[in-house]
């Protein structure tokens, strides 16, 4: 990592605005910080030359372990408003955490250009779910139950450990389609995250156990420099979106929030062709 003053400055007014946004994104839309923290990450360790082999598996990292704080914050302010379901968390975290396990152990065995793939793809994805998904759209009028379910649940663990996020992004559509109320797939999204972060940042701590070229501060694939600039910051503004979610219509922060995801997908996908 870069030492003169004005970089490391410079790095942490941008680890402290991630942050910010990541916590207020996370509490008022349930997609999850991470969505925000593993781009900005990515590209700040690409600037201070971190290699390609390692530069996304420790953004992943950083991030999830971010989350944990995060979560707990947003978990705090739903249940406040009973937003979040404990029977579904009770009967879902089983499926949901075999398959953090088995995408913490896929990512630990991929070469950091897939993770980079695999990130860009969903962000596309997301973003054209939140662009053209009609907001009344339902499949169900309830979660399935039996195999269906559980299998669900690997695939939000599994893929959601992989790319750093908390499990919004997958899991408030997943929800909302069989006619969740919104603001309680919202709040039960922010407690699932808080159950895919735990064994997802360890598996990415012991997946980069003893790995060279990693940046100064970090355990395994989790640098605890950009944690400890991130994490503050989140925890602090995750109430505050959470609040604003139950108060405002964030339909045209949903809008510019896919922009965002639009652009940060087009680059990475850039930066891997050319």
């Amino acid at each position: 990592m870069l030492h003169d003053p004005l970089s490391l400055g410079l790095l942490a007014l941008a680890l402290l605005s991630a942050g910010v946004l990541a916590g207020l994104i996370a509490g008022l839309l349930g997609v999850g910080g991470g969505i925000v923290i593993v781009p900005v990450l990515y590209h700040l360790f690409g600037l201070i030359g971190l290699g390609e082999d390692v530069r996304m598996h420790v953004a992943v990292g950083t991030s999830l372990a971010s989350i944990i704080l995060t979560s707990t914050s947003s978990i705090r302010a739903h249940l406040q408003r009973d937003a979040v379901d404990k029977d579904l968390l009770r009967s879902w975290a089983p499926a949901i955490v075999a398959g953090v396990i088995a995408g913490t152990v896929l990512a630990g065995a991929a070469r950091g250009q897939v993770l980079t793939a695999l990130f860009a793809t969903m962000a596309m994805l997301v973003a054209v779910n939140m662009t053209f998904m009609p907001a009344n759209l339902r499949v169900s009028d309830h979660l399935p139950s039996g195999v269906v379910k559980h299998t669900l649940g690997m695939l939000i663990g599994g893929i959601s450990a992989m790319m750093g996020i908390g499990g919004g992004t997958l899991t408030v559509p997943t929800l909302v389609l069989c006619d969740y109320p919104i603001r309680r797939a919202v709040g039960t999204a922010s407690a699932i995250g808080f159950i895919i972060a735990i064994p997802g940042t360890l598996g990415f701590m012991a997946g980069g156990w003893g790995t060279e070229g990693l940046p100064a501060f970090s355990l395994g694939y989790v640098n605890f420099l950009g944690l400890a600039l991130i994490a503050p910051t989140s925890m602090a503004m995750a109430p505050v979106g959470a609040k604003l979610a139950h108060t405002i219509d964030p339909r045209r922060l949903k809008q510019a929030f896919a922009v965002f995801l639009m652009l940060t997908s087009a680059r990475m996908f850039h930066g891997l062709l050319f």
